[in-house]
């Protein structure tokens, strides 16, 4: 790629970004622009566009409409015929699957792509032990890729990506075939890694715990269109849709379908809000945090009879959850909690609801 154009801000700008597949659209009018040297974490379920999105920033697929540009140069455009070769990019890919090359060892691994790139030995040799050291890994270096455990190769694929100091990394869905403790002490490392490169990062997950936990910038993907971007604190306190709300969160937040009458917003015939929180409609939905959730009667506030589901253990509290008809809303108690599923509880409002959505949902201004 040529140099970077004097006073561009954002590493990446994606505009109307649009890919079909025959008549299935896979990513639907995306924009999204992404600073230099920040962490953007892709998050959404199954086949709501993100490793596509991914693709087309390598270079692996084209778009159908719409441009990429990496640091102010457009590198696919779906109008323009430009498809800039994933090489001449200035980034690295790092697969699902580690894709090492079996007959290499680690060190050889890691040296090839500064070797087709036509990088001096003595530049290779210094930038292989840098990197290997980086990752923790120079013991590792004459072993080859059957000769060491998973974890340790995808820190192998991760030097092997990052050995030619590209401008932007791209992580799709790393950690997913390493064991839970692994992931979590992973997710540290591609941290320290991205503050140690500068370079600017797009991570791809389901994991909504890993998109929190690692991004400067989230994007909620959803049927291929982006549901709000912004930082992870943002899109917690302020989601912009109910699928925001409800996809991020431990525990997760709940949702209850609301009727006016009169001047008070009721779930069944239970009041629940203050009509006027929700402006003129007639019906809505109430998010409620479940810390907000209390389980027993609690005097004067509303309250309502519920059958127990689940309880899961949480950092020294417990995460409730039971069902109304065919609601399920989760609550909070401190230490731990124990019924059998079936047994009836009570569930307590403890807080006034902390945002309201159009039955489309869509967040009403307050």
């Amino acid at each position: 790629m040529t140099a970077q154009p004097a006073g561009i801000a954002d590493a990446i700008k994606i505009t109307d970004l649009v890919k079909q597949f025959g008549a299935f659209t896979a990513v639907d009018h995306v924009d999204i622009a992404v600073p230099k040297g920040a962490f953007l974490v892709l998050v959404g379920p199954s086949g709501c566009g993100k490793s596509t999105l991914l693709r087309m920033l390598a270079g692996l697929d084209e778009p159908s409409a719409g441009e990429i540009s990496f640091l102010g140069n457009t590198v696919s455009s779906g109008t323009g015929g430009v498809v800039a070769d994933p090489r001449q990019r200035n980034a690295g890919l790092v697969f699902q699957s580690y894709a090492l090359w079996p007959h290499m060892t680690v060190a050889n691994n890691i040296s090839w792509p500064l070797k087709v790139a036509k990088w001096s030995k003595a530049d290779r040799d210094a930038r292989v032990n840098e990197v290997l050291a980086l990752l923790g890994i120079s013991a590792l270096r004459d072993r080859y890729p059957a000769e060491i455990s998973g974890g340790q190769q995808q820190r192998v694929a991760i030097a092997r990506t990052i050995a030619p100091k590209p401008s932007i990394l791209l992580f799709d869905e790393p950690l997913s075939n390493l064991d839970a403790k692994l992931r979590i002490e992973m997710r540290s490392e591609l941290m320290r890694i991205h503050r140690a490169t500068g370079a600017t990062s797009v991570y791809v997950t389901h994991d909504q715990v890993e998109a929190m936990t690692m991004a400067t910038h989230v994007a909620v993907l959803n049927i291929g269109r982006v549901e709000q971007f912004g930082a992870p604190i943002d899109l917690l306190r302020e989601p912009a849709t109910t699928f925001v709300a409800t996809f991020l969160g431990t525990p997760p937040a709940n949702l209850l379908p609301v009727v006016r009458r009169g001047a008070e917003l009721i779930y069944g015939d239970l009041p629940l809000a203050d009509a006027a929180i929700a402006g003129n409609l007639d019906s809505a939905q109430l998010l409620f945090r479940a810390q907000d959730i209390g389980i027993g009667r609690v005097e004067g506030r509303p309250s309502l009879a519920a059958t127990f589901s689940e309880a899961a253990p949480i950092a020294g509290q417990t995460m409730v959850t039971a069902m109304v008809g065919d609601v399920r809303i989760t609550g909070m108690v401190d230490g731990y909690f124990h019924a059998m599923p079936g047994d009836p509880i009570e569930l307590s409002f403890l807080r006034d609801p902390d945002a309201v959505f159009t039955t489309g949902g869509e967040r009403v201004a307050r």
